[in-house]
């Protein structure tokens, strides 16, 4: 199975605005009870201020059921909970569909178009712009069109709306309101939907630099542990590094065949001088400088060389596992080649590790005019779903104690993300994991083709 010391996922492509297009409906769920409460309300007043007040005659209980109806949808609205996101867009789309036609029968009950309060249809709409997606927005759009027109045909007249009886049908002024309205709707439907979405690409984008800044300071966190640590044990390592050198020394010096207690004192030397090379490659792994290309700067190299410079980094028992292939012999690009080759150690060396047997290890590079890429191919087990949820973490490791910090491609991505690029793992269970590096540096190559 493959064993990231951390893993990197590739990030988004572009951040986008669809997480809070996602999230805007059930934040905005209980604002909506509120304002269909408060709507409720008014229009209730209204209603019964118009039948008492000012004594116009229309068929009050006719005209209270769809107030009724709203109230009773509203209810069960705001009884809801978190709804998942495709469940709250339709939730919200019938309420706003379902109070766009008690809208409507209630001003066909009391005048019709000439009803001023025909202007509600735009609350409807300027609401489903800002919350729901544009297709609910459009389509409550061409809901109160169709409404409003209908509204021209089929009312009951009002002497308060209509002192002069009007008949029923098209007429130009009636004409010039449906056309005026159809514009207002479309207009409100459009802006209204335009600076949402701004609204929404700018609160992603705040979102996106908060995870930037709690990654950076994850990073001087380490930066700092790394520094403490290599202060602090740098010279009782290197004391101890001599003195076990002595021992052996000493116990070679004394070796005899009548003497075989010397061979386990010279044994017991080595182990701890292989301890403290040990541990000073931990404290290297913490580094920063494994991750970081700033103080470095950006050459023209050879991904040929590049390459070469990676497997120097491994012993010879190890490079005859690992094989090379290039695209373009003469491939050539722009970056810092130090950190580049610390981070590709990393990679390969989890490709070793996720690898069992002999089977080889494939390190491809290929460049174009604005990004060049290594990709790392091992034929181990993969990884399961579970541990790539979780290799973005620091510190997450599926190796056992003492193998691994879970920081190698932590540090890796960190690498690649200062310089732009971004770090992808496509890993199938049972077939081995491919990990591709891609950074957008400037490449240049020649037309030779060759494999290495």
């Amino acid at each position: 199975m493959f064993h990231p010391t951390s893993a990197v996922p590739q990030p988004p492509a572009s951040p986008g605005n669809e997480l809070s297009k996602d999230l805007a409906p059930n934040l905005a769920l209980p604002w909506v009870v509120r304002l269909r409460y408060g709507m409720v309300a008014g229009e209730l007043a209204l209603i019964l201020g118009v039948w008492y007040g000012l004594r116009v005659d229309f068929p009050l209980l006719w005209t209270l059921a769809p107030l009724a109806i709203v109230l009773a949808s509203n209810i069960l609205l705001g009884n809801l909970r978190m709804l998942p996101v495709r469940f709250t867009h339709k939730a919200l789309g019938a309420v706003f569909s379902l109070d766009t036609i008690c809208l409507t029968a209630i001003l066909g009950l009391t005048g019709g178009p000439m009803n001023p309060f025909s202007l509600l249809y735009l609350v409807q709409i300027t609401l489903s712009a800002v919350v729901l997606r544009k297709i609910w927005t459009w389509a409550l759009g061409v809901l109160s069109t169709v409404c409003f027109g209908l509204l021209f045909f089929f009312h009951l007249p009002s002497t308060v709306f209509e002192p002069h009886h009007v008949e029923q049908g098209l007429s130009p002024h009636l004409v010039g309101m449906w056309i005026a309205f159809v514009v207002a709707a479309g207009l409100i439907t459009f802006f209204t939907g335009k600076i949402s979405d701004a609204l929404r690409t700018r609160e992603q984008q705040v979102l996106v630099l908060q995870d930037q800044v709690a990654k950076n300071e994850r990073l001087a966190s380490l930066v700092t542990l790394a520094a403490g640590a290599a202060h602090e044990l740098g010279t009782p390592l290197g004391t101890i590094a001599v003195v076990a050198r002595e021992l052996e020394r000493y116990a070679r010096e004394l070796a005899s065949p009548a003497n075989t207690g010397n061979d386990a004192i010279l044994g017991d030397a080595r182990l701890i001088r292989s301890e403290v090379d040990r541990c000073r490659r931990i404290l290297e792994r913490m580094s920063v400088q494994s991750a970081e290309p700033m103080g470095e700067t950006p050459s023209r190299v050879r991904a040929r060389d590049l390459l070469q410079q990676v497997l120097a980094q491994f012993p010879e028992s190890r490079q005859a596992q690992l094989k090379t292939q290039l695209a373009d012999e003469e491939l050539a690009a722009i970056l810092p080649a130090q950190a580049t080759v610390q981070s590709l150690a990393a990679l390969i060396q989890n490709a070793l590790d996720a690898t069992s047997d002999q089977r080889p290890v494939v390190i491809s590079a290929k460049g174009s005019d604005s990004a060049f890429s290594i990709e790392v191919r091992d034929h181990g087990q993969g990884m399961p779903a579970h541990v790539l949820r979780r290799i973005a973490e620091p510190f997450f490791t599926t190796k056992d104690p003492g193998q691994g910090m879970g920081l190698g491609t932590f540090l890796v991505r960190t690498f690649a993300e200062r310089l732009g690029g971004h770090v992808r793992f496509d890993s199938v269970p049972g077939e081995g994991t491919t990990v591709t590096l891609e950074l957008p540096v400037p490449c240049s190559r020649q037309s030779a083709h060759a494999a290495v």
